[in-house]
């Protein structure tokens, strides 16, 4: 095991391929999503921090001075430029990105770990953070369909009145509340909740009956 930490030749090749593997993984799951950031991207960031700290081992057990996690943590602050683009702000105000943004972070983390040998920290690591953006996705999808609150973008038709729409949310027992305006016409984002305990499906179908409504779409 101490042959494994130690920076070898043979340890330079297992570690740069467990690098490959374990951000393949993670940047394949993300590409099967369609976001931004997939496979290559997640893969270089891994390697990328992989080889900075195998480079920085390499200095402090040959030269035997200087900080051994110095070029590490310029990784860990430097991965942020990266991250950073991922995250857009949409027209609505919706923030899309994050999520990205966190898995370049943690893939960096990983590749950190892999270079300087903490295998099982980065095995283990590799596996909590791909249960992280698959199981994980899916109790956030069911958490989302059993909220009561609905946040919703609105457009009414030109003829409308905001009076009128709002007596007939009453009539339909939802409540409106944090309604944004926006900049083109009648147009604005509310957070809508039914007085008594709805489903999605009745929440949906009563803001699909509300007066005036000529476009609207779950946020």
């Amino acid at each position: 095991m101490l042959e494994l930490r130690a920076l070898t030749s043979a340890a330079i090749v297992l570690r740069i391929l467990l690098a490959v593997l374990a951000g393949g993984i993670i940047g394949l799951d993300r590409g099967l999503k369609q976001r931004a950031a997939g496979l290559r991207t997640y893969t270089l960031v891994c390697v990328g921090a992989c080889m900075v700290m195998m480079t920085n081992q390499y200095v402090y057990q040959s030269y035997g001075n200087g900080d051994p996690v110095r070029m590490g943590a310029q990784v860990i602050s430097g991965i942020g430029f990266l991250g950073a683009g991922t995250i857009i702000v949409t027209p609505r105000q919706r923030i899309r990105g994050l999520t990205t943004a966190a898995g370049l972070w943690a893939s960096a983390c990983i590749g950190l770990a892999i270079g300087i040998g903490l295998h099982e920290v980065a095995i283990v690591g590799s596996a909590a953070v791909l249960t992280a953006l698959t199981l994980f996705r899916r109790w956030d999808d069911l958490i989302q369909r059993r909220s009561p609150n609905l946040e919703i973008y609105i457009e009414l038709e030109p003829t409308c009145q905001m009076g009128d729409f709002f007596r007939s949310a009453r009539r339909l027992e939802l409540e409106l509340s944090g309604l944004r305006k926006e900049q083109e016409g009648l147009a604005f984002i509310v957070t809508v909740r039914g007085r008594q305990r709805m489903v999605r499906e009745e929440l949906l179908g009563a803001v699909a009956a509300l007066e005036g409504v000529q476009y609207w779409e779950v946020l």
